[in-house]
């Protein structure tokens, strides 16, 4: 057999661009003419372009991959759709994303996972922003090799100075982005052109139909080629005879005999055995599904990595990485969120955005936040150090997604550059004297009472009266006040969304230490964001964290504010001001709840007491 009819396999494909680029159309086609559509879809599909179709009398090809009934009544693509069709040379899975801004994150799933991506663009549009963000999303996520396809160019004429003129602004714009191949073909989706056929329309294009390049372009990546990694999924014990470690070899090949170290803890082994589905093999390549057995009685667990010694991945707890936002609420800086890297869960934060990229001209820019769909580079710390590689050399060690950890939206996807190799001397000090023998001297059990509720709910006076009555029993206790610590630890932070994130990281921390000291530790901040409450929560101990929500009408709060600073917020006086200009996230699940509207402030004072009493009794 030889090359022009040999088989080169399965290619997943992306197409993606602007809206109305004519991407579903494209891929329509490319199912017609590969006669992969059955008699009763064809009909279907003819039936419903009466109904849906924007071609008139024709059958609207579109159709075939806009599955969705909103997709069909919008005229859009809202989802990934995925279509496999084949050739005698080859076969493809083609992935359809949507083209509106708001869509693209879905547009990032379906770019994670293609080896080539057919980046569209209207001939009578030339390069819009989407076009250029896509291209740079696809770049980010590891596609090299990219097909221009100038769609629509009967709506031009068949103009070739405007196939030229477009093609030259694509060139220019994507020198930088690394793809390794880049094909311009003008195409007509809806008659055909240069899809599958050379078109009598275009003698001036001399080069391969669509469907010609894409049945003989070489992108295998070859995973056998590059390091062996192996992402433990789980630790296989059914008996006390038999220990090994399930999962997916994620690139690269191992074989019974072979030297491997868990990239964690530096622990070195050798396999002994590789169980497939068909039983024991000599060797597992990338894609396979096997179990692996080691000489020695190492501590592996589920994510643990497992890798050659002379070519191990980084193990780091920070690192730097391209980030693309996902969620309607911003990226703030300090915001714990939960990351999912290989087959670990831990809780990660940006430290800090190195700069935010302007996908129109790839200029780098300064930036506070990520917005919906902005990518930036950053700097992120994990609680636990991970294995990772670069995402240019593994993207399946080198990727990672941040999820919401009170919604589990998907918030961002990352592309790791690379570790950050902070000071490796700097490690936890134990002292001779602990946070017990504090505690125990002292008499009394550590904890944070945080108060928590809008300006003027009263949580400050509250907050007071509870520190005296403790101060009289002989309890030893502090308080931090928002007002006092911007005059001081924080006075360089002001009141956005991700200052007021820092500013209370800050205040956990130094909480954190106090609590440590032994002491009882009263803080009163409106701290409006659930996740950074939950963030100090769990800077604790067990039963250590207090949340108090002093429930507040914000109607009573304005009467009671004797600064009229309210009125001011209201008039515009005052930016970011909570409860008029900036949300406030109440407690789902407060620890105490005091209704500050109609009792007066010493009865709820006393209901904090109650229940701190009972805990140092208990403690």
């Amino acid at each position: 057999m030889d090359g022009s009819t040999m088989s080169r396999g399965l290619l997943r494909v992306l197409t993606c661009g602007s809206v109305d680029d004519g991407k579903s159309t494209l891929i329509g086609r490319l199912l017609h003419d590969s006669q992969m559509i059955m008699d009763d879809t064809l009909a279907a599909i003819t039936r419903d372009s009466r109904k849906h179709g924007t071609v008139g009398e024709e059958v609207d090809l579109a159709l075939l991959v806009d599955g969705l009934e909103a997709e069909r009544q919008q005229g859009i693509t809202i989802d990934v759709a995925y279509r496999f069709f084949t050739t005698p040379r080859r076969s493809f899975i083609v992935a359809d994303c949507p083209g509106h801004e708001q869509y693209t994150r879905n547009m990032a799933t379906g770019a994670s996972n293609s080896e080539l991506a057919i980046i569209l663009v209207d001939a009578r549009k030339g390069l819009l922003t989407q076009t250029r963000r896509h291209s740079y999303i696809c770049s980010l996520l590891g596609i090299r090799h990219v097909v221009l396809a100038v769609n629509k160019v009967d709506l031009v004429n068949f103009d070739q100075q405007v196939f030229d003129r477009i093609v030259g602004e694509y060139a220019t714009f994507a020198a930088g982005l690394g793809f390794h191949t880049m094909v311009p073909i003008p195409v007509s989706g809806r008659f055909g052109d240069n899809v599958s056929t050379r078109s009598g329309n275009t003698p001036w294009y001399r080069g391969e139909t669509l469907l010609e390049h894409l049945e003989s372009v070489g992108v295998e990546e070859e995973l056998t080629q590059i390091p062996f990694r192996f992402p433990v999924q789980w630790v296989n014990r059914p008996n006390q005879d038999f220990r090994g470690f399930s999962g997916t070899v994620a690139s690269g090949a191992v074989a019974v005999g072979e030297n491997i170290v868990v990239a964690a803890s530096g622990v070195t082994s050798h396999v002994t055995r590789i169980l497939g589905p068909a039983g024991d093999q000599k060797r597992a390549v990338a894609g396979e599904a096997v179990t692996i057995c080691l000489a020695d009685e190492v501590d592996v667990a589920r994510g643990d990595v497992l890798a050659p010694i002379a070519d191990r991945p980084a193990v780091a707890d920070q690192l730097a990485a391209h980030l693309l936002w996902m969620d309607e609420e911003p990226m703030l800086p300090g915001r714990q969120y939960m990351m999912r890297i290989g087959n670990v869960w831990t809780s990660a934060s940006v430290t800090s955005i190195k700069h935010r990229v302007d996908v129109t001209t790839l200029d780098h820019q300064s930036a506070t936040r990520l917005s919906l769909n902005e990518i930036g580079l950053c700097n992120l710390s994990t609680a636990q150090r991970v294995a990772m590689d670069p995402y240019a050399r593994n993207r399946l060690t080198g990727a990672f997604i941040l999820v919401d950890r009170f919604t589990n939206r998907t918030s961002g996807c990352g592309m790791i550059n690379f570790a950050l190799r902070r000071a490796t001397n700097v490690h936890h000090e134990h002292f001779l004297v602990d946070k017990a023998a504090r505690a125990t001297a002292l008499h009394q059990k550590p904890m944070l009472l945080w108060f928590t509720g809008l300006s003027g709910s009263g949580k400050s006076t509250v907050a007071k009266l509870v520190e005296q009555a403790l101060h009289r029993a002989g309890r030893h206790t502090y308080s931090l006040d928002g007002d006092n610590l911007r005059h001081g630890l924080n006075r360089d932070l002001g009141f956005t969304d991700q200052d007021r994130v820092e500013n209370i990281r800050r205040v956990g921390e130094v909480a954190k230490l106090m609590v440590d000291a032994g002491l009882i530790v009263l803080a009163s901040f409106i701290s409006p964001f659930r996740a950074e409450r939950q963030m100090v929560r769990e800077m604790l101990g067990e039963g250590e964290f207090l949340e108090v929500f002093v429930d507040t009408p914000i109607e009573i709060c304005m009467q009671r504010d004797v600064k009229g600073l309210y009125a001011k917020a209201r008039r515009g006086e005052i930016a970011n001001f909570t409860g008029v200009t900036s949300r406030y996230e109440p407690p789902g699940a407060a620890d105490i709840v005091l209704d500050g509207g109609s009792s007066q402030p010493e009865a709820l004072a006393q209901q904090v007491l109650e229940v701190v009493n009972r805990r140092l009794a208990a403690g």
